[in-house]
């Protein structure tokens, strides 16, 4: 048995860049920054920045368009892939990509002292940090939790080539885990 599953919680770097292929299949792109701070033997602060490359399909990346800005804090989970090619002067390269499938928006706001990790105003008033994942497509009154498809092939614009365990299901709000 293997697993190859990612969760971060970041920052984004730039803008998505979004593109559409054949039958309007979406593709959306963006860096993620995770940072840790530490300090050393000299007592100085020490931040480690990691810069992750999400890579985000079909309906989720229409969302991500609206809604994902510089700056904006998220949690994503995914798949790591390792995809390779050939630059213009005939060299191999290699990147490695985030394949997200889920892909919350978190906002801060204090709450007694906590913070809260929210869905554009379903709060926990616990004072508990929250974070929901919902299982089917986007719906605007459900909030920002999404959860999309597996991921097609890199290069793959044939939408009908692209594999999936599943279809979106409709949901109402009332069926959302939050």
């Amino acid at each position: 048995m293997s697993i190859n599953k990612v969760i971060l919680v970041g920052n984004v770097g730039k803008d998505p860049v979004v593109r559409y292929f054949d039958k309007g299949v979406a593709k959306a792109t963006f860096p993620l920054a995770t940072s840790e701070t530490y300090t050393n033997q000299q007592g100085e602060t020490i931040t480690s920045t990691e810069w992750h490359n999400i890579v985000i399909w079909r309906a989720l990346a229409e969302v991500a368009e609206k809604t994902v800005k510089k700056g904006s804090q998220l949690y994503i989970v995914g798949k790591i892939k390792t995809r390779s090619y050939v630059d213009k002067d005939g060299v191999n390269k290699y990147i490695t990509e985030i394949l997200a499938d889920t892909m919350l928006v978190l906002e801060k706001k204090q709450v007694a002292g906590a913070f809260i990790a929210s869905d554009h105003g379903k709060n926990d008033v616990t004072g508990k940090n929250q974070i929901n994942e919902a299982s089917g497509t986007y719906t605007p009154s459900a909030g920002t939790s999404l959860q999309g498809k597996d991921n097609p092939p890199e290069g793959s614009s044939d939408p009908d080539s692209l594999q999936s365990n599943g279809p979106f299901t409709s949901q109402n709000e009332d069926d959302l885990p939050f």
